[in-house]
């Protein structure tokens, strides 16, 4: 039987060696079963709460496409800690006809996935609140509770125990500066935008070293984020203001806002950069602003509480100038972001959302796939293909006939050891080759690689299919699906401006585009051995098709 080892640790403060170990015990336990170990997927310093781990993911598409039978690790909180997380492992495993097997459970039932689970569950939980202990405990003498501040070092020393203090923390006097700066101009009706930009223009590098951010200095004013809401800045300490909460759709954390009655304060004078007065100025800032008639109006809408409108071009765009993307500015137009919020750009100009997304979906159909390049791909893909199947089918050859060889080798070894020739070289000699015989068995145990077989007309089945999908983003019963699909065929749109020429660029995904022609989807597995390629496609003011290279 086949099987494959899965091991993690979660900690950067265990070892790499605990992955080690929990390889050379599994192995230990494969050995004395009929088991034969094929592969080792495993994580490192990664929480088993969470599913979106490397190891994990390669090991659940292994288990679609290959031959196993048995999944072996060291306990079965090795796979997840999370109880939903564990019966859906189970149930995928179990689908393919995988079992389970923990050196700590024995062979994973319902039975296992229900009480193990659980407890695993528990554990977190415990762990949580005793990992919120020792934070508590530490905000209340003063110290961090985790993480830093603009404006503030981190201090290292160590203790008198010889073990690093941690949670300690001295003003830095430079950004001390540009903290009273941002509080000044805010105070005097200067917008956070224009703050932003201001401080790119004089290259003051932002918080995490890169361009500043109109939201990095607002946030949000009940939530205490933003710079302008950290009342650490007037030497007051606040935790526990948020709490954070697993998304059990995208596994990402969201924060809640906690009572005002679970907040913990502690006055940490020592670190005040910002007087009383210019805080209060600030405050009462914010104040008018939340109180003009424009952003009551705004507020009234409860836009957060909707979900945003995924358009065609979402997240697709890039600026041809700084590389970076783009963002609405107003109903219908699209710029570069950091042009328009953070001043680092020059590329100012705004495009019409409708224009752009017609340009790309006429680039998609008629300019990608020409039919001279598809055929010159094709030609290429199957001689590469050929000749690599043919190099696997070779060796393949050579394995089972050197097989054929070795396994006669070794029956007649066994034959004379049964009429019993005993020597110190015939014992070493049938080792070598049983070692041989078996590593032999495992290369031909490996799939031979399957045909990749593409459609002669290829060009004209991916640009009729484009064509329909275009047609159905006018309907909004299935309009999701479409908009999913053609996306998929887009790795980026570049938009550029030379001259006052316009130019876009199309990547498109080479492999979701032969998937789709082949009768899947932009995601269908149907070539997914083939690599992603791009193709570049230029337009010429208009956004009119002009020239063509691949």
């Amino acid at each position: 039987m086949q099987a494959v080892i899965y091991a993690r640790f979660s900690s950067q403060l265990q070892r790499e060696a605990s992955i080690e170990d929990q390889v050379r015990i599994c192995q230990e336990r494969a050995a004395r079963e009929p088991w034969r170990v094929t592969e080792v997927f495993s994580d490192m310093a990664i929480s088993g709460a969470t599913l979106a781990r490397p190891g994990l993911q390669a090991l659940l598409e292994r288990a679609a496409t290959g031959p196993i039978q048995i999944v072996l690790t060291e306990a079965l909180d090795r796979l997840s800690r999370d109880q939903a997380d564990v019966a859906m492992l189970f149930k995928r495993l179990s689908y393919h006809g995988i079992k389970i097997v923990t050196l700590a459970e024995g062979e994973v039932s319902e039975l296992h996935v229900g009480l193990k689970g659980t407890m695993n569950q528990l554990f977190l939980k415990d762990l949580a609140a005793k990992t919120r202990r020792g934070l508590r405990g530490r905000v209340e003498k003063g110290l961090s509770g985790g993480g830093n501040s603009f404006g503030y070092n981190v201090v290292r020393r160590l203790g008198s125990d010889g073990e690093p203090v941690k949670g300690e923390r001295t003003i830095n006097e430079a950004e001390a500066a540009i903290i009273r700066r941002i509080f000044q101009e805010f105070s005097d009706g200067h917008s956070p935008k224009a703050i932003a930009r201001r401080l790119n223009a004089d290259r003051i590098p932002g918080p995490r070293g890169g361009a500043w951010r109109d939201t990095a200095i607002r946030g949000h004013r009940t939530r205490g984020t933003g710079l302008v809401n950290n009342e650490l800045y007037i030497g007051r300490l606040v935790w526990n203001r948020l709490r954070y909460i697993k998304d059990p759709e995208t596994g990402n954390r969201v924060s809640r806002l906690n009572p005002r009655d679970q907040w913990i304060l502690t006055e940490v004078p020592e670190l005040r950069i910002i007087e009383d007065d210019l805080w209060a100025r600030a405050k009462r800032r914010q104040g008018e602003i939340e109180a003009e008639p424009r952003v009551a109006k705004i507020k009234a809408t409860r836009f957060w509480e909707q979900k945003r409108q995924v358009h065609l071009l979402t997240g697709l765009l890039r600026c041809g100038c700084c590389g970076g993307g783009f963002a609405a500015v107003g109903r219908d137009y699209v710029a570069c972001s950091a042009a328009r919020k953070l001043g680092t750009c020059e590329q100012r100009r705004s495009f019409r959302r409708h224009v752009l997304e017609e340009a790309v979906l006429s680039l998609l159909s008629t300019r990608l796939m020409q039919p001279e390049a598809v055929a010159h791909f094709v030609r290429a893909m199957a001689e590469e293909t050929n000749a690599c199947n043919g190099k696997a089918s070779a060796d393949r050859a050579r394995h089972q006939s050197e097989r054929t060889t070795v396994a006669r080798k070794v029956e007649g070894l066994y034959d004379a050891i049964a009429d019993g020739l005993r020597t110190p070289g015939l014992k070493a000699k049938l080792e070598d080759l049983e070692a041989r015989l078996a590593s032999l068995d495992e290369a031909l145990a490996a799939p031979a690689p399957s045909p990749i077989r593409l459609h002669p007309n290829l060009s004209e089945l991916y640009r009729r299919k484009v064509a329909e999908l275009a047609v159905t983003l006018s309907d909004p019963d299935i309009r999701t699906q479409a908009l999913e699909t053609i996306r998929g065929l887009i790795e980026r749109v570049t938009v550029r401006i030379l001259d006052d020429q316009i130019t876009l660029e199309l990547d498109g995904a080479l492999s979701a585009m032969v998937g789709l022609a082949q009768g899947g989807t932009a995601k269908s597995p149907l070539c997914s051995g083939l690599d992603v390629g791009s193709v570049e496609v230029v337009a010429g003011v208009g956004f009119e098709p002009t020239t063509f290279r691949l």
